[in-house]
């Protein structure tokens, strides 16, 4: 299989790298990544300026642009044959709930869709994993179960989370749903003069509790999360509902 891996770290990031490594060994695999840290970039393209693409070696690019752009030039313009699967991450921190409508990682999944395969965004919820090995070849076991799924997959994008466990500790893996968040932290004051201020932001709202299972719970319980993300925007329901608020 030949597989896009990108990320929202940059291409030098240590997950990206050691699935590299280790996924090289099955599949043709090419890291197009972002130059540098791209966090929070959801699916921002680099529209109105010139984007760098620099080989770095052999089946490895780095983009001077965001996590979707990666897709895109590594889709369209890079090489000269299709991938089968664009694959994102691992990425260093946890992408749940709401938080994925912001998410560089799973923005630069979504360039994926058309493939022959689902794409995969990955997640880590840790900023230094630990368990690397055992998180890398998981990884590997789900990739080739996105590409036995049926046809009814193609198009959605398949969101999965690891706690950051030894594999005796992991309880296995759940279907999830996405955990609804609370009101976010205000914004961080950095400084201030008579008339600017500089702010930050500050962590997302609290995962509210639901009766079913959410991305969330499932990897505070100590299972990998994995969940169905469905960007067919068009509400057909709702758009024909609409047209009954609507005298013209």
């Amino acid at each position: 299989m030949k597989i896009l891996l990108t990320n929202d770290d940059g291409y030098k990031a240590p997950n990206i790298q050691s699935l590299f490594k280790k996924l090289s060994k099955e599949h043709d695999v090419w890291i197009i990544a972002p130059e540098n840290n791209c966090s929070g970039m959801s699916a921002a393209i680099s529209f109105l300026k010139e984007t760098e693409i620099r080989q770095v070696e052999d089946r490895v690019f780095a983009v001077d642009g965001t996590p979707a752009d990666c897709t895109y030039f590594g889709l369209l313009g890079i090489v000269d044959f299709e991938f089968d699967m664009v694959v994102s991450g691992i990425n260093h921190g946890a992408n749940i709930g709401t938080d994925v409508i912001y998410s560089g990682t799973v923005g630069a999944a979504v360039g994926g869709r058309k493939l022959k395969y689902p794409p995969l965004a990955l997640s880590v919820a840790s900023y230094e994993t630990i368990n690397m090995d055992f998180i890398v070849n998981k990884t590997i076991e789900i990739i080739n179960l996105v590409a036995s799924l049926p046809k009814e997959y193609v198009g959605k994008v398949i969101n999965v989370n690891f706690p950051d466990l030894p594999e005796k500790e992991c309880k296995g893996m759940k279907v999830t749903a996405l955990a609804q968040r609370g009101i976010p932290s205000k914004p961080i004051e950095i400084s201030s003069t008579d008339n600017i201020k500089k702010y930050r932001y500050n962590l997302s709202g609290k995962p509210i509790q639901e009766e079913h299972l959410t991305d969330a719970l499932a990897i505070q319980d100590g299972y990998i999360s994995m969940t169905v993300l469905d960007y067919g925007l068009d509400q057909t329901p709702l758009r024909e509902g609409l047209q009954n608020y609507i005298n013209e």
